[in-house]
């Protein structure tokens, strides 16, 4: 059983970046994929980026080239750096497993504006 907190949205203008942190509680952390999803207003909630226990990476077409998501096992984070945000990024961020599992967090909301 895992438990996932967010942390790090905020207000920023286009163009500027924010980096993103997960908080996992639990064990066998680092064996699960790990993954940053959103859910824009009156969207449903989407994959935007994941990472697997050995470091691979994968990105929606969206973010791909100005997000980065990395982890570190040590400390049980997950890290999303988000560059050059647009309006189309406001949403609410949340980690979860990938596949995702009923681990969801409160979110954190990122507000992009032009």
């Amino acid at each position: 059983q895992l438990q996932l907190v967010e942390s790090g949205g905020g207000m920023v203008q286009a163009g500027g970046s924010l980096r993103l942190s997960c908080a996992a509680s639990g064990r066998a952390f680092s064996s699960y994929t790990m993954g940053w999803f959103r859910r824009a207003p009156g969207q449903q909630r989407i994959l935007v980026a994941a990472i697997s226990s050995g470091g691979n990476t994968n990105y929606a077409d969206s973010v791909k080239g100005r997000f980065t998501i990395s982890r570190d096992n040590a400390k049980n984070m997950v890290y999303l750096q988000m560059d050059r945000l647009n309006p189309e990024d406001t949403a609410v961020y949340y980690c979860n497993t990938v596949p995702w599992g009923n681990y969801w967090g409160q979110g954190t909301q990122v507000t992009v504006s032009s």
